[in-house]
């Protein structure tokens, strides 16, 4: 017989691996990026602010902060009116394009599953696309949309979600990852079609809708952040509450059932939070892509592949990880902006391609 040890355990028993969870230091470091972010965002731009005056101005937004930061009234508004709402909108919307990304990654099992990818973006897209050419919001800018537009631009992502996963099916019931990337593919161009057509049928609206689909993070304030801040924190609690499942989910459906999971309430659960997250981002912020792939990816390589670990990383470094684009975005070519779409295409171009070729085996 097998000694028993001081807490019960028998000496010599082999003990069952403990499951990967989150580690204080990582979630650390994730706070950490994000306080760096933002008072990279608050103190950098046309008018560079001394960083430690824009951390003491923030502190002073603190009830019953008082300190004296040295910034002059003018410094000051610039600090609470202009960047802190566009920095925070950018530590939103990251945050949630990367929480969806890992999300869809774990639902379809795939490496490259990605909101730009499977069309939901694009979907979305579509959606905000019609309202504008509609007239909603006409007269105004990008900056101070409807309440109307992230429902609009949440349907449209659904539906594209549902077109990708029936195209990705069609002809019988695997879902290859391979099949719903060449699926994601079809559908984001059938949306992307739809979208010229309409442009070129209002070509007045040309200019508002092109500057949206390029990705900004420009705002008028705090409207921004209110309208999207519900759906942040929404689509958090739910992905976040579930995302244990993911890794059942990752076992396999049958495996899954066995365990006394419902996969596919799961799953359509997941996809629902994810595409109601990216459809507030994509209204607020344009079409801005591989977000979703970079930040759940770099991940993964550092900290685990347990989604207990991914999602909730991806939500802290992807919101820092956008803010610190923006701050790319409008001082490289300063006193111009670049598009930050552009700035995460071209961060996440090389980087997709590195993830698909170790992600070859299991495309195959």
């Amino acid at each position: 017989m097998l000694k028993r040890a001081r807490f019960g355990t028998p000496v010599g028993a082999v003990t069952p691996p403990r499951p990967a969870g989150l580690r204080k230091r990582w979630l650390a470091a994730g706070a950490l990026a994000v306080l760096v972010a933002l008072v990279a965002g608050v103190s950098l731009g046309p008018v560079s602010l001394p960083p430690g005056s824009v951390a003491i101005e923030l502190l002073n937004l603190l009830p019953g902060v008082r300190l004296d930061s040295g910034l002059t009234e003018r410094e000051i508004a610039i600090v609470t009116e202009l960047r802190l709402p566009r920095t925070v909108l950018g530590l939103l919307v990251g945050g949630l394009l990367a929480l969806a990304g890992g999300a869809y990654q774990g639902v379809f099992r795939n490496p490259l599953a990605d909101p730009y990818l499977l069309g939901v973006a694009a979907g979305a897209g579509l959606a905000v696309t019609v309202m504008l050419t509609l007239g909603v919001g006409a007269g105004g800018t990008l900056s101070g949309l409807p309440a109307t537009i992230p429902l609009a631009a949440f349907v449209g992502s659904l539906g594209a979600v549902a077109m990708t996963y029936l195209l990705g099916s069609a002809g019988g019931r695997s879902r290859s990852p391979a099949t719903l990337i060449l699926a994601g593919v079809a559908v984001s161009a059938f949306l992307s079609a739809g979208q010229t057509y309409l442009l070129q049928r209002h070509a007045e609206s040309i200019q508002q809708v092109y500057s949206w689909l390029l990705g900004r993070l420009a705002t008028a304030g705090w409207q921004d952040v209110r309208l999207v801040l519900p759906y942040f924190l929404l689509t958090s609690v739910v992905i976040l509450l579930h995302r244990r499942e993911l890794d059942v989910l990752s076992v396999g459906d049958d495996e899954a059932t066995s365990l006394g999971l419902h996969p596919q309430r799961s799953r359509y659960l997941l996809i629902a939070a994810a595409s109601l997250g990216t459809a507030a981002a994509v209204s607020a912020s344009g079409l801005i892509g591989f977000v979703g792939i970079i930040v759940p990816h770099t991940i993964r390589m550092l900290a685990g592949a347990s989604y207990r670990v991914i999602l909730p990383l991806s939500l802290l470094f992807g919101g820092a990880f956008l803010a610190l684009t923006d701050v790319v975005a409008r001082t490289a070519a300063a006193p111009q902006e670049i598009p930050i779409g552009v700035v995460t295409a071209l961060l996440g171009g090389p980087f997709f391609v590195v993830v698909l070729r170790s992600a070859r085996r299991v495309l195959t």
